[in-house]
């Protein structure tokens, strides 16, 4: 990673969330020594060579996690992306990944379209911006969410022939699915994204409708397990959501049209559920002006209007929750407004541990990411004032985040 490393960091006079304890810490120390914790303590930390940073009673925390994003998604009409040469749609990506690490957001779980290449200058430094783990293009069956095709193509191209999609690939049948799944796992995937229901930005489907069959899901999941990682399901009806969780999905998108049975069948099966309220806003106010198609709006205030009752529902019944955005285009910048949107039903301690700890767990990487602790990769930032008494201090586009660590390189500093 580039950035200002030091060979070790003592974080001193700050307040402590740690990713699970839901208050501040006070009194505490942080060491950071070759891109890890070294140590925190209670007490003074003696370490000669360090590199001390006084934060003058500062609000230290794990670095955020995103879990649901979209770095190619360039334009809020998805149909336009597959005009867009993949070139100009990396330039868009850099921007929005930077912007986000500016936000706060260490890791970036991006589940439709970015790939090898893009977390490559993440972590190379051709881009400044988060760690990168991507889900590959997502499956879609033909006419499904993931399909953005003009009608016209049809008759044209079959779907793996058809002229390549931005955030998507259509794959039929059990030997479709099991080859495109193997095709993105090879290339690098974190774990593999299917749509499960209809979807707003996709033209033609409704939301109802039930998108692959048990058999093909049922592979999807077998395929992942092969490889040790899980399905990633975009799923908003109870219906859907039952179907993909009873075959081994791991992780349900959305989510808006649950009810009280199918959320508990989830906290029964160890599901997460990864909400993404802030793009229905977003898409609300700005969607029409960047070019959100007419059939997307109307689609868009069926699951708009029960968004906040799902974060209801899902808590009640114990489902563990991720945090993510969905966000597309120029909306990007509203990424942070997810904390303040989710605070109206959650505690700002139960969505500071869902877009941290709880996102580490999903993303099989608990312990290692979305926490301070002895041994955690040092992804940290510090915060102007108390993000448990006021979550909106991480709104914004970071102006209340003076400083951002990413694996032990200080990436951003306005401390000094």
């Amino acid at each position: 990673m580039r950035g200002a490393a030091m060979p070790s960091t003592l974080f001193r006079n700050l307040r402590l969330f740690d990713g699970t304890t839901p208050h501040l810490i006070e009194g505490a120390e942080v060491l950071v020594e070759g891109g890890a914790i070294a140590e925190v303590s209670d007490r003074p930390i003696r370490h000669d060579g360090a590199h001390v940073v006084d934060l003058g009673g500062r609000t230290l925390m794990p670095g955020l996690i995103d879990a649901h994003y979209h770095a190619y998604a360039a334009d809020a009409n998805i149909g336009r992306l597959d005009l867009m040469p993949r070139s100009l749609m990396a330039l868009h990506a850099r921007r929005f990944l930077e912007a986000s690490l500016s936000r706060g957001f260490t890791t970036i779980r991006d589940v439709g379209g970015a790939d090898f290449g893009l977390a490559v200058a993440c972590e190379s430094g051709l881009i400044d911006g988060p760690r990168l783990l991507y889900c590959g293009r997502a499956l879609s069956p033909t006419g499904g969410h993931g399909d953005s095709r003009p009608n016209a193509w049809l008759e044209q191209f079959c779907g793996c022939c058809a002229p390549a999609l931005s955030i998507g690939v259509i794959a039929d049948g059990v030997d479709e699915v099991r080859r495109a799944i193997r095709a993105e796992l090879k290339r690098g995937a974190h774990a593999i994204k299917i749509m499960a229901s209809g979807g707003v930005a996709s033209p033609s489907d409704p939301i109802w409708t039930l998108q692959y069959s048990d058999e093909e899901i049922a592979t999807a999941v077998w395929e992942t397990r092969a490889w040790r990682t899980y399905v990633v399901a975009h799923a908003y009806t109870p219906e859907a959501i039952t179907r993909a969780v009873s075959l081994g999905v791991r992780s349900i998108e959305h989510a808006n049209l649950i009810d009280e049975p199918t959320a508990r069948l989830m906290a029964e099966r160890g599901a997460f559920a990864v909400p993404t309220l802030v793009t229905y806003d977003a898409l609300d106010k700005d969607g029409p002006a960047l070019g959100l198609p007419k059939e997307s709006q109307e689609k868009l205030k069926v699951v708009r209007a029960a968004g906040l009752r799902s974060l209801e529902i899902l808590k009640a019944a114990g489902v563990r929750m991720g945090f993510g955005t969905d966000l597309l285009a120029e909306m990007h910048r509203r990424q942070s407004d997810e904390f303040v949107i989710r605070r109206e039903v959650l505690t700002a301690a139960e969505i500071l541990a869902q877009a941290t700890s709880g996102n580490a767990a999903l993303l099989n990487r608990a312990g290692e990411l979305g926490t301070v602790a002895r041994g955690a990769v040092a992804d940290l930032i510090v915060v102007d004032g108390d993000p448990l008494r006021d979550i909106g201090v991480l709104t914004g586009q970071g102006e209340r985040i003076p400083l951002v660590m990413l694996a032990g390189a200080i990436r951003r500093n306005r401390l000094h």
